[in-house]
């Protein structure tokens, strides 16, 4: 998963990278999850498919970039 593909929209690059650093912090896709507003089962679950997105919605983008807070426009360039 943390390989580039052509196809990857480059803001789930950033986002990808930015998990990475929170993974290494002790996050889990559990914890993530629940700080993008899930709870219960679906919040790994629901991480878990956002991570692999490759053209990710702009409403997963700033749920991501809250939970991780960081700016949208460190995620997002136009």
């Amino acid at each position: 998963m943390n390989a580039k593909s052509a196809d990857d929209d480059p803001a789930m690059v950033k986002v990808r990278a930015l998990w990475e650093q929170k993974k290494a912090a002790g996050w889990t896709q559990q914890k993530l999850g629940e700080a993008m507003g899930y709870t219960g089962d679906s919040a790994r679950k629901s991480v878990n498919q956002f991570l692999k997105s490759r053209d990710p919605q702009i409403s997963m983008l700033r749920r991501f970039a809250a939970a991780v807070d960081v700016a949208l426009s460190t995620i997002v360039r136009e």
